[in-house]
């Protein structure tokens, strides 16, 4: 169902409800050349037990209607923090996975050699095409890599292989971030300036805006990745130099990078979206309940975590590694918007209430 917001913008806003914890894994999906089969257990690496949190099994999408002009529920009170996905979010990244993974998958290829005839390659000329990339990208990085190089849950191998790959791929692109591999999205950044100093809000200056945790300005913001955590904060770091315009961009402290409250990836987190863990760590971290939050996203995974952590709301972006048709499948999406203007429009709806 579709609201025109102001006298250009169209944003997709969907109602209904629906329950994701079975229709998740029920679905078996294929990506060309390569069996994809549901996997509902495949948990990132980590170096040290997570802290325990409330995970919810099912929620509701907040409901909006063109018709009846039925306005999202406010009674939970107003929408204090915002959390983002990264990759195909706020990042302009896809090409550094992209020929990270081709890279990771050559080197893979070839030292295991003996089971391809002696055929080697480079990571130009690894057989892996953009949309078995994108596709694969809503998986965490080890179930990615894994799936990538034809493994499927239950092989023996399926977990051992995948984090091998997993710990190869992060340790190579993580270091290759910077503004030209893992850029914004042009406005993305301006967009969490007006978040922060909350322009979105009100009127009133950053100094003059105030939240109830965290100590930070305006809306809080999180970010949270099926990536590692590593290159959650290397992104951020390299797009987040400036606070206001009139910052230093060598002030660190006045830094956007500096104001997210929570920063997390799949190996922090009990378990990788779609499950809410993430989220609700975000949440605890951000002193916000999840109906106080809003998650915004790029794949279906996206999605199905906002609703099992009970977020207020979730908006999809169709600038990332799905398509319009997919995301609109995802009945957890509150809104889809094409482009940082819809989005910013989008968030300045649910922040009204």
């Amino acid at each position: 169902m579709m609201q025109e917001l102001g006298k250009t913008l169209t944003v997709v806003f969907f109602i209904g409800a629906t329950n994701f914890a079975t229709a998740f894994f029920s679905t078996k999906n294929t990506m060309t050349g390569i069996p994809i089969a549901p996997s509902p257990t495949f948990l990132y690496p980590r170096s040290e037990s997570p802290t325990k949190f409330r995970l919810a099994s099912t929620a509701s999408s907040t409901s909006f209607s063109a018709t009846s002009q039925k306005e999202p529920d406010s009674s939970s009170g107003k929408i204090r923090g915002i959390i983002f996905d990264i990759d195909g979010t706020l990042a302009d990244s896809w090409n550094l996975g992209y020929q990270a993974t081709r890279t990771v998958l050559a080197d893979y290829h070839n030292n295991n050699n003996n089971n391809n005839n002696g055929e080697e390659h480079t990571s130009e000329t690894y057989p892996l095409t953009s949309e078995e990339y994108h596709f694969g990208c809503r998986y965490t990085t080890p179930e990615r890599l894994a799936r990538h190089v034809g493994l499927e849950p239950g092989h023996p191998s399926f977990e051992s292989v995948g984090e091998d790959l997993g710990k190869k791929f992060d340790d190579y692109y993580v270091q290759l971030v910077d503004m030209s591999t893992a850029g914004f999205y042009e406005g993305i950044s301006d967009l969490l300036v007006k978040l922060h100093c909350g322009d979105l809000v009100s009127n009133s200056s950053c100094e003059s805006t105030g939240d109830k945790g965290g100590g930070t300005r305006g809306i809080q913001l999180g970010a949270l990745t099926n990536a590692c955590v590593e290159y959650a904060h290397a992104v951020l770091k390299a797009n987040c130099p400036r606070y206001s315009t009139d910052s230093s961009a060598d002030d660190e402290d006045k830094s956007i990078y500096s104001r997210f409250t929570s920063i997390h990836g799949a190996n922090s987190v009990p378990r990788p979206k779609p499950f809410g863990d993430g989220i609700l760590l975000c949440c605890s971290e951000m002193k916000l309940d999840p109906s106080e939050v809003i998650y915004v996203g790029d794949a279906p995974t996206d999605a199905r975590a906002a609703v099992d952590a009970k977020c207020r709301a979730a908006i999809g972006v169709l600038w990332g590694s799905n398509s319009e048709e997919c995301l609109k499948e995802e009945k957890g999406f509150n809104a889809l918007c094409k482009n940082v203007k819809e989005l910013e429009t989008a968030i300045a709806h649910y922040l009204s209430f």
